[in-house]
């Protein structure tokens, strides 16, 4: 049974401070849940699901878990999604691996990412080319907002995001090639990236800050044909990745 203190509880994990205070995050409906119980089984702290759910999930499959069967009512008030979708999961929050422990070929920085569906879109996209670390500037939206949550899907937790003064990091990674997304960059279909290298992705408005693009090896763009004033964030991302790797 699911009481109204459990309720004001998966409530107030909308807002990023007590998700940090209590180390869990929510991840929402059959889809994700789904792909959270084969791969990452571990994190889940317990499930919120209708009568339906837990009739068509193998009860083996999630044996073990603590599971509260709840009514479409109260899915909707625990909900953080417009249109509920029959199961809610409390899942603890990833554990960051260091940046001097991580082996990836390439990490991609972000600075001042605002829109939490770009995020989410930039997430997916690392996890589709293989881009195992993300470092964020301290004022770049949560990864474990809601709409990113929905946004990165099943990526979330197969990515290690990171949160940290970004000055501090250029400053220890001194050596190691800087490409900077710019307007006045070299064409990414010119570059050819060997060894270990950081993308920097800045500001959906703004780009790339000056303090931060200080530390770029070199500017990189995308070639501009058409007449379209910018692009968004996640698609520049995913261009910029695809010729990189290619």
């Amino acid at each position: 049974m699911i009481t109204k203190s459990d309720i004001k509880y998966i409530q107030s994990l909308a807002h990023k401070k007590f998700r940090e205070e209590e180390g869990v995050f929510i991840i929402e409906g059959i889809k994700m849940v789904g792909e959270l119980i084969q791969e990452f089984p571990e994190t889940i702290v317990h499930l919120y699901a209708t009568q339906h759910w837990v009739d068509k999930i193998c009860h083996q499959e999630f044996a073990g878990f603590h599971v509260t069967v709840i009514d479409e009512i109260t899915l909707g008030k625990i909900s953080q999604l417009k249109t509920p979708n029959q199961v809610v999961a409390v899942v603890k929050l990833p554990k960051q691996i260091p940046q001097s422990k991580t082996l990836s070929k390439w990490v991609l920085v972000l600075d001042q990412i605002q829109d939490p569906g770009n995020l989410g879109t930039i997430i997916r996209t690392c996890d589709w080319f293989g881009i195992e670390n993300i470092v964020c500037s301290l004022d770049t939206v949560d990864a474990y907002n809601p709409k990113t949550v929905q946004s990165a899907k099943g990526s979330l937790l197969r990515i290690n995001i990171q949160y940290i003064d970004l000055i501090a990091f250029f400053s220890s990674k001194k050596g190691v090639p800087v490409y900077a997304a710019a307007l006045d960059g070299t064409s990414i279909h010119t570059i050819d990236v060997e060894g270990p290298a950081i993308i920097v992705i800045g500001n959906e408005a703004n780009g790339i800050s000056k303090e931060i693009l200080a530390f770029a090896t070199q500017k990189i763009t995308i070639p501009k044909i058409g007449k379209a004033e910018s692009l968004n964030a996640g698609i520049a991302t995913a261009i910029i990745l695809s010729n990189l790797v290619r």
